[in-house]
Parts: C-alpha cells; sequence; structure tokens
C-alpha cells in the first residue's frame, strides 16, 4: 500500500481540452451555414435569394408538394423568406402550368399530406425526413401545432432510421460478401472484381427493401445543414408551447441550446421552463453517449470522485471505439467530387476508383475529428481520445489499481511518447509494481495500439495520393496537446512539502481559459483624474480593471443628453427593441451617427464630439493598463440604454443581458467556451463606461463558465468603467434593470487592423475635416489619426 503521502508523488493531468482546434470536415455543415441560428420564434426554412441558405439563384420556380419544392421528380427544399407566413407562389403564378399527368401527380400528393395532417403516412419505404420537416414547418406557420410537433418528431426519428438502416445494411452485406484478394496473371483480378460487384449488388438490395430509392433521400445542403444546426427543435420548442407540453418543449429548447449556445432567447426560454415547470434536469436528445460519459467522468474526476470517474471514462471508450466503427462505415456513402464536371469526366478505371477511394478514405480518416466534436459544434475537443487514458491513469492509481495505471499511462504515451508528466507516472507505477509482478508484461491497450496503426496508414496513403495523384491534403495535427497548460499546476518544489524528485500531484481544479498571448497588467492610467479601484486579483479573475472619474459627471449629463437626441430604439440590435429581454426596451447609437447629427444641427456639435473624444480616451487607458505591446483598435463603439418597461417587472427572474462571452460561444454545460462563429472571435478587449446609477437593479457581473457562480459584480455609476479581456476566462452578463433608465457606452476592441470598426474610421475621416474647418476643436487634444 501507498502512503498518503507517496500518493502525493504523482501528478495529476489537468484538463487542457477547451482551446477549440480548426474546423472539422466530413460533416454536414460542410455546406452554407446561417450567420447565426434562428430567432424565437423559429424562422421559416429558407433565406434570401442568391445564398447557400436562401433562394437558388438562377433556378426556376418548383412545383410545391406537401409543403415542399420538388423540382419535376428532384428533391430540393421549400424557399422561404424569414418571417413569410404564405406559401411560395405555385407555377400557374409565374407563367406556366404542369401538364395534365404531371398536374394529377400533384394534386394527388396534396390530398394525401391533407389527410395526413401536413406530412405523409408512416410505413415502407422510410419516408424522406426532409419532406417530413418540410410539412413540419408548413403546418406550423399554418397553426396547426399538433400536426407540426407529429411531422417534426417524425423527420427527426426517420433521419435517424435512415442512419441505422444504412448502417445495417453495410454491416451486413460486409459479413455476407467477402472481398477477395487479387491473383496474379491474366484474370487474376476477377474475384476481386467479381466480389465488389455482389457487395455493390447486396448493399441496394438491402437499402432498397427498407429506404426506397436512393434518390429519395438525398436531402439538400442547406437542409442538411439545418439538422446538424438542430434547427427542427427549434420549431418542436415553440409547437410544443402551443400545445402546453412543457416538459417537451423544455428538452427541445435545451437540444436546440446545445448546439446553439449564443441563442439568448432560447437560453432565457429555458431559464423560463425550469421555474414555471419546476423541471431542472433537462435532456438533450442528439447528444453522443461517449461524449456524455467522457463529460461525467471527467466532472467525477474534478470531484476526486476516482471510483466513478473510471466508471463513466471507461464507459466512454467503450462507446467512442463503436462510434468510430460506425463513422467509419457512414464513409463508404457517396462521395463529392466538386473539382471535375461530370459530363467532361474522362479519368480511367484506376483513376476514377482513386478519386473516390481518397475522398472515402480522407472522411474515415476524420473520424477522429467527428467523434472529438459534440453534436452542433464544429471544432474539436483538443487531444480527445488521448484524454481518456489521461484521465484513467491517475484515477486508477488513487484507488490502487497500479496495473490499470500503468496500461492507461502507456497507451496514452502512444500518442504522446514525449509526455514528461507520464513518462514520469509510468516509471513510478512501475516501481510500484516491482517485486510482484513483471512491469515489461503490461501493455498498452490493444484498442488504441490499433486505432493509432490504422490512422497513420491511412495519413501515409492520403500523403501518398497528394503528392502522385494531385489530391489536395494537408494532414492536420490530430493529437495536438494543450501545450500552454500541461504543466501549469505543478506543485513547485519550494513550496510543497513533497520530496523533489518523482513526479507531483496538484489538487487544483480545472483553469480557467486565458488568452493566447502574454498576460500584463497595471500600465499607468494617462489621465491624472482618473481613479484605480480592483485589479484582476480583486474582481477574482482574470485580465480585469475597475476605475473611476473616466470622465466628470458634467460631461455624463452631457452625454445622456446626446444620447436622448440621437438613440434609436433597437438600433445595433438588428432593429429588435427587446433583443435580451422583453421586460426592457433597448436603444442604441454610434460615433459616426453622432458626429453625423451633430454636423445636421440636430445635436449640439460639441456634444457628439465628446462621445468621440471619450470612447477614443477609454481606448488610450484600455491599451496602456494592460501594457499591450501592440495598437489596440476599436472593433465596434455603441452608446446604449436600457429601459424598465412599467408593468413587467413584477417576479422577474430573466437578466438584462444573459451571461455570455465577447468573443466565443459560451457552453456552460461543457464548461467550455467554442471561439468560433458565429462569435466575434477577432475581438480581444472589452470595456463598458458608465453614464448614470439613478435606476433600480442593472448590476454588472462576472461569473464563472458554468454562467451561474457569480464571482465579482460592479454598480454602475457615473464615470465608472469596467475593462477586461473578451474572452472565455471572462464571462459576463447585466442583471435585470427593474427601473429607470440605465445607459453606457460599450467599447470593444481588438488587436488585429483587419477587423477595425468602419464607423469608426469613418468618424476620423469626419472629425479631421471638421478640424481642418476650425470648426470644433477637440478639448482633449486627441489626434484622430494616433490609432491610423
Amino acid at each position: 500500500m501507498v502512503k498518503d503521502k507517496m500518493m502525493m508523488m504523482v501528478k495529476k493531468k489537468h484538463r487542457y481540452d477547451l482551446q477549440p482546434a480548426a474546423a472539422r470536415g466530413c460533416s454536414a455543415r460542410s455546406g452554407a451555414v446561417p450567420a447565426r441560428p434562428p430567432p424565437a420564434p423559429p424562422p421559416s426554412l429558407r433565406g434570401g435569394p442568391g445564398r447557400g441558405r436562401g433562394g437558388r439563384a438562377g433556378g426556376w420556380e418548383p412545383f410545391k408538394r406537401c409543403g415542399r419544392a420538388v423540382r419535376g421528380w428532384g428533391r430540393a427544399s421549400r424557399e422561404r423568406s424569414p418571417g413569410q407566413n404564405h406559401p411560395a407562389p405555385s407555377m400557374a403564378t409565374r407563367g406556366s402550368r404542369p401538364g395534365g399527368t404531371l398536374l394529377l401527380v400533384v394534386l394527388l400528393q396534396q390530398a394525401a399530406c391533407q389527410a395526413a395532417g401536413g406530412c405523409g403516412g408512416e410505413g415502407s419505404p422510410l419516408e424522406p425526413f426532409d419532406s417530413l420537416y418540410a410539412g413540419g414547418v408548413e403546418a406550423y406557420y399554418g397553426g396547426d401545432f399538433a400536426a407540426a410537433a407529429r411531422c417534426l418528431e417524425r423527420a427527426l426519428r426517420s433521419r435517424r432510421e435512415l442512419r441505422e438502416a444504412r448502417l445495417r445494411c453495410r454491416r451486413s452485406c460486409r459479413g455476407q460478401v467477402r472481398l477477395e484478394e487479387l491473383g496474379s496473371g491474366p484474370g487474376g483480378e476477377l474475384p476481386f472484381w467479381g466480389s465488389l460487384l455482389r457487395r455493390a449488388g447486396c448493399l441496394r438490395s438491402c437499402e432498397e427493401a427498407r429506404l426506397g430509392a436512393a434518390s429519395r433521400h438525398r436531402a439538400a445542403e442547406e437542409v442538411r445543414a439545418d439538422f446538424q444546426r438542430r434547427v427542427p427543435y427549434s420549431y418542436l420548442q415553440r409547437a410544443y408551447i402551443q400545445l402546453n407540453q412543457l416538459e417537451e418543449a423544455a428538452n427541445a429548447a435545451h437540444t436546440f441550446f446545445m448546439a446553439n449556445p449564443e441563442h439568448m432567447e432560447i437560453q432565457q426560454d429555458i431559464e423560463n421552463y425550469k421555474t414555471t415547470s419546476g423541471k431542472v434536469s433537462l435532456i438533450d436528445r442528439e447528444a453522443k453517449p461517449h461524449m456524455e460519459d467522457y463529460t461525467a467522468g471527467v466532472r467525477h474526476y474534478d470531484r476526486e470522485e476516482y471510483g466513478l470517474a473510471i466508471d463513466f471514462l471507461e464507459r466512454a471508450l467503450v462507446g467512442y471505439y463503436s462510434e468510430d466503427e460506425d463513422c467509419q462505415i457512414m464513409c463508404e456513402g457517396p462521395q463529392r467530387f466538386e473539382e471535375h464536371e461530370y459530363l467532361d469526366y474522362k479519368a480511367s478505371l484506376y483513376e476514377a476508383v482513386a478519386d473516390h477511394y481518397m475522398q472515402v478514405l480522407a472522411c474515415k480518416h476524420d473520424c477522429v475529428r467527428e467523434l472529438a466534436t459534440r453534436s452542433g459544434r464544429i471544432s474539436p475537443i483538443e487531444n480527445f481520445l488521448p484524454l481518456h487514458y489521461d484521465y484513467l491513469q491517475f484515477a486508477y492509481y488513487r484507488v490502487g489499481d497500479y496495473v490499470k495505471a500503468l496500461e492507461c499511462a502507456r497507451s496514452y504515451l502512444l500518442f504522446h511518447p514525449d509526455d514528461e508528466d507520464v513518462l514520469e507516472n509510468a516509471s513510478y507505477y512501475e516501481g510500484l509494481l516491482e517485486g510482484t509482478m513483471d512491469p515489461g508484461t503490461i501493455k498498452p491497450r490493444k484498442e488504441a495500439k490499433a486505432l493509432l496503426r490504422r490512422h497513420k496508414l491511412e495519413s501515409h496513403l492520403l500523403q501518398v495520393a497528394s503528392a502522385g495523384l494531385g489530391f489536395a491534403y494537408t494532414e492536420p495535427n490530430y493529437w495536438k496537446r494543450y501545450g500552454a497548460r500541461q504543466d501549469e499546476h505543478s506543485v513547485p518544489s519550494s513550496i510543497s512539502n513533497e520530496p523533489e524528485e518523482g513526479p507531483r500531484l496538484s489538487l487544483a481544479k480545472k483553469p480557467t481559459p486565458k488568452p493566447d498571448r502574454e498576460l500584463k497588467e497595471g500600465g499607468p492610467l494617462l489621465y491624472s483624474d482618473v481613479k484605480f479601484v480592483y485589479n484582476s486579483q480583486q474582481l477574482n479573475g482574470t485580465q480585469r480593471v475597475l476605475l473611476d472619474n473616466v470622465i466628470s459627471e458634467e460631461q455624463c449629463r452631457e452625454l445622456h443628453r446626446v444620447a436622448s437626441g440621437i438613440m434609436l430604439a433597437g438600433d445595433g440590435y438588428r432593429g429588435k427593441t427587446s433583443p435580451h429581454t422583453p421586460n426592457e426596451r433597448f436603444e442604441g447609437a454610434t460615433v459616426l451617427k453622432a458626429l453625423k447629427y451633430g454636423y445636421e444641427g440636430r445635436v449640439p456639435l460639441k456634444s457628439a464630439r465628446l462621445f468621440y473624444d471619450i470612447s477614443e480616451k477609454a481606448r488610450r487607458i484600455v491599451e496602456s493598463y494592460f501594457m499591450l505591446n501592440s495598437t489596440l483598435y476599436f472593433s465596434y463603439t455603441h452608446l446604449v440604454c436600457r429601459t424598465a418597461l412599467s408593468g413587467q417587472q413584477e417576479r422577474r427572474n430573466d437578466l438584462s443581458h444573459p451571461i455570455h462571452a465577447d468573443n466565443c460561444l459560451l457552453d456552460p454545460e461543457a464548461n467550455e467556451c467554442w471561439k468560433e462563429p458565429p462569435a466575434y472571435t477577432f475581438r480581444d478587449y472589452s470595456a463598458l463606461l458608465y453614464m448614470n446609477a439613478d435606476f433600480e437593479g442593472g448590476e454588472f457581473i462576472f461569473t464563472e463558465m458554468d454562467a451561474k457562480t457569480v464571482t465579482a459584480s460592479i454598480k454602475p455609476k457615473c464615470g465608472r468603467m469596467i475593462s477586461f479581456s473578451s474572452g472565455g476566462e471572462n464571462p459576463h452578463g447585466v442583471k435585470a434593470v427593474t427601473k429607470g433608465q440605465r445607459c453606457a457606452v460599450a467599447l470593444w476592441f481588438t488587436l488585429d487592423p483587419l477587423y477595425r470598426e468602419l464607423e469608426r474610421i469613418q468618424a476620423d475621416e469626419v472629425i479631421a475635416m471638421l478640424d481642418q474647418e476650425h470648426l470644433g476643436p477637440s478639448e482633449m487634444n486627441i489626434n484622430p489619426k494616433d490609432e491610423l
């Protein structure tokens, strides 16, 4: 037995899987995806003309089939502009009409659809999921919410059954028809090609028996993208609300939110469901079991519940390898040849086979990324598979199973043979086992070894194709470690009671994500009247500062007067007057708009210029305090007021602005922040400069990544400014404004000049012009070209 003191010698590996890697390939999301998930209530299927998720540029008007559009006998998506409730125009309204036989078929299809309540009847063969989806959306906009829910549920089920049927057939035919080896001599290849033809026939026969003709299930790219982003669940949620089925609505909303964590309206809906129905535990209906088990295992690991962590992580590994096999099989379906015009394709037999097989092989090779990516996301958890063994090696050690600990350590080292921490741990485990057994007999796990061997061979073949056949391919780093955090929590020997020799353990919890640059703070504030209040440590976080007296009382009043004259409801929020909560009205204005109104005489030019000047003052302070070694540019500047709506403040349980991060998609359930679109990934620093305090509520809060645990709360007042780095290290929000109006200048900055605010550049030009005309010299003596 190892004493407690000896137990403290083994380094505990920490979670360094928060930083997302490059976008995965071989996915339904490869097509056009909306810049932002649909608002609530959900949008129609399609957007404007000429875009991937919108109308089809240059296409002719399709026939309408059961709320579904079909081009002749082919399948396409129903086109509708956001917010439209009327059906697409018929062919007759476009100057043509279908012939007699075709018209009869269309009418019969529509009659069958109406009889089935908006989507076709169940049976064999399987109804295409895109047709059911279109029927559900049509029923939703027609106000038939029961039919909408029924059709959407069937669409989701049909899509799952489609995949399961293809998997069953491909597995079955693999077993029934073994591929023969290539022989030598004339005709030696015939047995191989014969077995290939028999397997193809087996697959077609099996799939057609359940699915019907393959063309029935070729959904449009934008429809597949909708399902990848879980858009049907957004419709489902609203339909279930209308049917007063709150539990189903809550689960649908949660499922949609897990793939769209930036969708604030859905986030608020979920909180309302929890309050109204008392439902706290929500179900992600599209969750990947192996990912759920991994998340649960890491959660128990963080709590030092190592027995439970082992159970979940081992189950996650079983699920992972099973899903990997399924992913490999699914890659054997049809592939795209975007570089080739089909009619002009003149490849020889072997070139054609190689073209197709390279597509399949690239898809299979990318299963590693696919399995490491949460549903609805495009960025995988880095180092996902090796991390299972990393967590397990220490967890097994803590429960006293040194054989398993060594086995998992050696499995991890297959992927990262130079990881010093795990090498030391493996050596330590070997020492514990000496005298009882030969540590050399303990080998890495066979499944890990087999997967890595296959992965390396796939990579080799892809590189050969790239070099010899002109096949474009760049090998990603699939097992990349989060280097900056590997040893971050090792206990320094100078402050540890552990022996200096051998590995050490830190019981610190998962680190908070940090910006990918050197962190500094404490630089000069540049202006003598600005008062320092709190730094990052005092605000319980990273890259945070609170300052007072950034502007004076008189400047606050003047700026407020400007705001009253130039702000429009919904400005800066895509015209939405209540973008974050229905209980408040939001109004905003930009610097350029203020200068334009000043130049036109609609507000005092001096007051309009004040907005420009104080935002530049804030930028200089932020750049100096955080000791940035490059210029900080404006990426967006917004004067915004939020006003409590009378009669809507009783029993409020929402936030004025839900918890979020400024440059990544906060995923509280996964305790991660995804730095990918539609987040403003280019933002580096943020600041809020407050103008008043005569309102109730409206406190600015920082939280942990769980979006629940508040780490700091700040009460706004005139001249107070909070500034912080914009990433997942600083989740924040605003408590409900329950009385009065709260106004502030919101500022976002970037270190990348490519993402400079266009309106700011135009405002600089206006200022330069005004200075040349001597219409309004700046009181602060700020050169508008400093930031250029």
